[in-house]
């Protein structure tokens, strides 16, 4: 019996390693490509690092080229966030994590000028104790801003699925009053003719309609 409170120990002391690797698990997932006109798009720029162990300074550029047009640099983060004047002067946001995992900015009060192709580029510069290598990758962003926000083909399906379904309800509901109501009223008519026949019956007769109780 005293092996149990250890293994209760161990048993919560591996869970709570667990939950603290799980939570510092990096994934690269790519960024939204849709924006809505007059809303806030968050440019999503995820480079995980392959040794979080190990220091590395992390330098971030953003280039923006709209449709037929050329690569111009709009943000950039060397130790700390510096904006180039372009037309997102003033909308753009540094949205990354401290680790520089996350390196994303957002683009405030989207207009549908701002449709194009957003490129992010990282390069980190290792700290190793022998030499300093340099990493480096890119992401490409298509962003198509629209007026509007589209319905998804997913919640059509689902609006339309909902009202079906409400229908057939409805319809059940409504087959079930019908036969519940047409069971009592065969019911209270059975009755009614009961009650009928029984007072049709001679008062002399009446008599002779009690069960005789066997002795």
């Amino acid at each position: 019996m005293a092996a149990l409170p250890r293994l209760l120990c161990a048993s919560s002391a591996a869970l709570v390693l667990w939950a603290g690797f799980c939570s510092a698990v990096c994934v690269e997932v790519p960024s939204e490509t849709e924006a809505v006109q007059g809303t806030h798009m968050k440019l999503l720029c995820i480079s995980c690092m392959k040794r979080e162990e190990v220091t590395a300074s992390t330098v971030v550029e953003w280039f923006y080229r709209p449709e037929g047009g050329k690569d111009e640099p709009i943000y950039e983060y060397r130790k700390t966030n510096h904006e180039f004047p372009s037309r997102f002067s003033g909308r753009l946001q540094w949205n990354g994590s401290k680790d520089m995992q996350d390196v994303s900015i957002s683009v405030l009060n989207v207009t549908l000028n701002d449709s194009g192709i957003y490129t992010c580029n990282i390069t980190r510069e290792f700290d190793f104790e022998i030499h300093r290598p340099l990493f480096t990758s890119s992401r490409e962003i298509h962003l198509t801003v629209v007026e509007e926000a589209g319905e998804d083909f997913t919640s059509v399906i689902s609006e339309i699925m909902m009202y079906i379904l409400l229908v057939f309800l409805t319809l059940w509901l409504l087959i079930e009053m019908v036969y519940c109501y047409r069971k009592v009223s065969k019911a209270e008519e059975a009755a009614q003719e009961n009650a009928t026949d029984y007072l049709a019956i001679p008062s002399e007769n009446k008599e002779n309609c009690a069960v005789p109780v066997e002795e």
